[in-house]
């Protein structure tokens, strides 16, 4: 077997342990959908801070598999109701748990 076999064997090999070792399981994200969560959440976070209703200051936001969870106290029910419009309309969000509290 030549040089070049062995290497594209080797590479052949590599990119298919790079392929299940990124892969996901029932219980575990793949690293593109656990990146894919981060962004989402660093989506909902900025547009939370930038709106006038919401300010973001006392909420919580963690995505799961597109799953946005907002959690936290705020002042008003308005808030709540903001927060969760705001989370639905980023794109990649799959559904949004709301467990915000007025306090």
């Amino acid at each position: 077997m030549s040089r070049i076999q062995k290497l594209i064997g080797f590479l052949l090999a590599l990119a298919v342990v790079a392929a299940v070792g990124c892969a996901g399981t029932e219980n575990r994200r793949s690293t593109g959908t656990y990146l894919d969560d981060k962004t989402i959440s660093t989506k909902v976070k900025t547009e939370l801070a930038a709106d006038s209703v919401t300010q973001a200051i006392n909420i919580e936001v963690e995505t799961y598999n597109g799953v946005v969870q907002l959690s936290g106290f705020v002042d008003k029910e308005r808030t709540i109701e903001r927060a969760e419009e705001i989370a639905r309309k980023v794109p990649g969000v799959k559904d949004v748990k709301n467990n915000l509290i007025v306090r």
